[in-house]
C-alpha cells in the first residue's frame, strides 16, 4: 500500500463553473488522484473519494464510522453535528451498527416502495393545487416558494403528523442549520428551537394520538421496542427536515435544469408515465445536491483503493464526483433523460442509504411531469447569472427560481 501523491492536501473543491456540474477539480482528480489528501477546516487532514467504486465500497464498510462527532467536515458549517445526548437521540443518520440497526428496522417499514406509491394520489392532489394556484397568479411565478418548497412540506408534515401552519418556523429553523455561514448562537438556537418544537409534539401525540407517523411509532412500538419522548423527538426532526428540504431542492434544481434544456424540457412533456421513473433518476444522478459529500471516521487502519488510512482519520466520499465518474457512466456530463437505470448514489449507498428515497421519488414523478404538463412553455424569466445558487447551503439548489410561461 501506498500514500497519495499530491504534495500537500487542499480543502474540498466548492466552486462550480456551470450551475448544474459538480466543481471542475474533481475530474481531475478522479482521473489523477482518486483517493486525494484533503485539507479540513479544523487543521486535520484526511481524505477525499472520486470515483464511483470507491465511494460506494467505502459506504458499504462497516470499519468505518457515521458519527459525526468522531469526524472533521470538510465545509465550516457548525450545526450539522448533534452535542448534546438529546440531540443525539434518534439521530440514526450519525449512528453506528448495532444502535443504528434498531432504529432503522423500526422505521423501515413506513418507507417500504408500496407504502409510499400509496401516497401518489395525495400528492397528485398537493401538486394540482399548487399548480391552480400558480396559474390564477400568472407569470412570473419564484418556483420555490409557489411550488418546489410547500409540496414535499405539507407531503411530509401530513405524513409525519405535523401542523403545516407551522412551515414557516420549522423552514426557517432548517434554512439555519443547512447554512455555512451560520455562527454558533445562531445554530444553537435553531437546534434547540427545533428539538423542543418535536419533543413538545411528542409529548401532544401521545395525549392524543392522531394517523401521522409519529403516533404510529408510539403507539405500534409501545409493547415491543418503547421509544423515549427524545428519541421520538430526534427521529421526528431528522424526518421533518430531510423530508421536505431535499426534494425541495430537486424539484427547483430539477425543473430549471430542464427549462435550461429545451430538448429535455420536451423529452419530460412528452414522457410516457413508465418513462418518467427513468428520467427522475437522471436527474438524481445528474444533479446530485448533497454537495459535499458523505463523511466517515476509519475505525481502524484500512487499506482502501490502494491507500492506506489510518484509524481515525476522516474520509470524504463525494456522491457529485462519484455519479459523475466515466467508469461507470456513459457520457456523464450529460443530462440524459432516457438512460438507463444506473448505480447512481445520490441516496448514498450501504445501511444509511437514504430513508425516505422512495418517498422523494413519488413526489418528483408526480410533480415534474405535473408541471410541465400545466405550463408546457414554462421558461426562466431571468438571466442564468440572476439565479440565486444555493452554494452556501449544505444541500444545494437555488434559492429562487423565477419563471414564466406564456
Amino acid at each position: 500500500m501506498h500514500q497519495a501523491t499530491r504534495l500537500a492536501p487542499a480543502p474540498l473543491p466548492t466552486h462550480r463553473s456551470c450551475p448544474f456540474d459538480p466543481p471542475e477539480e474533481y475530474r481531475w482528480l478522479r482521473e489523477r488522484e482518486p483517493v486525494s489528501r484533503l485539507a479540513f477546516p479544523d487543521g486535520k487532514t484526511g481524505w477525499l473519494l472520486t470515483r464511483h467504486r470507491d465511494v460506494r465500497a467505502l459506504l458499504a464498510d462497516d470499519r468505518f464510522s457515521s458519527d459525526r462527532l468522531k469526524a472533521s467536515l470538510p465545509v465550516r458549517g457548525v450545526a450539522i453535528r448533534p452535542v448534546t445526548d438529546d440531540e443525539r437521540a434518534g439521530m440514526l443518520i450519525s449512528m453506528d451498527p448495532p444502535e443504528h440497526t434498531r432504529y432503522r428496522r423500526l422505521l423501515t417499514r413506513y418507507f417500504t416502495v408500496r407504502r409510499m406509491r400509496t401516497l401518489a394520489p395525495r400528492v397528485e392532489r398537493i401538486v394540482a393545487d399548487h399548480l391552480a394556484a400558480m396559474e390564477r397568479s400568472g407569470p412570473p411565478v419564484d418556483l420555490v416558494p409557489a411550488f418546489a418548497l410547500p409540496v414535499p412540506s405539507l407531503v411530509i408534515c401530513e405524513l409525519l403528523g405535523v401542523p403545516y401552519t407551522d412551515r414557516g418556523a420549522f423552514q426557517g429553523w432548517t434554512s439555519t442549520l443547512l447554512r455555512l455561514d451560520v455562527d454558533e448562537a445562531e445554530a444553537l438556537r435553531a437546534r434547540v428551537a427545533l428539538l423542543e418544537y418535536m419533543h413538545a409534539l411528542v409529548v401532544a401525540k401521545r395525549a392524543r394520538p392522531d394517523g401521522g407517523l409519529l403516533s404510529e411509532l408510539i403507539t405500534r412500538e409501545s409493547a415491543e421496542d418503547p421509544l423515549t419522548d427524545e428519541e421520538l423527538a430526534g427521529i421526528g426532526r431528522l424526518l421533518l427536515v430531510a423530508g421536505h428540504e431535499t426534494t425541495a431542492n430537486m424539484l427547483a434544481l430539477g425543473t430549471y435544469a430542464l427549462v435550461s434544456r429545451p430538448e429535455a424540457r420536451e423529452a419530460m412533456l412528452r414522457a410516457r408515465p413508465e418513462e418518467v421513473s427513468r428520467a427522475v433518476e437522471e436527474l438524481l444522478r445528474y444533479l446530485t445536491i448533497v454537495q459535499f459529500g458523505l463523511v466517515r471516521v476509519a475505525k481502524e487502519d484500512v487499506d482502501l483503493a490502494g491507500v492506506r488510512i489510518r484509524a481515525g482519520e476522516t474520509v470524504v466520499a463525494s456522491l457529485a464526483a462519484a455519479n459523475r465518474d466515466p467508469g461507470q457512466f456513459d457520457r456523464p456530463d450529460a443530462l440524459d433523460l432516457s438512460r438507463e437505470p444506473s448505480q447512481h448514489v445520490a441516496f448514498g449507498h450501504g445501511v444509511h442509504q437514504c430513508l425516505g428515497q422512495q418517498l422523494a421519488r413519488v413526489e418528483m414523478e408526480v410533480a415534474l411531469p405535473a408541471l410541465f404538463r400545466r405550463f408546457p412553455t414554462l421558461r426562466p424569466d431571468v438571466p442564468p447569472e440572476q439565479v440565486p445558487l444555493r452554494d452556501d447551503m449544505l444541500i444545494y439548489g437555488v434559492h429562487a427560481l423565477p419563471l414564466t410561461w406564456g
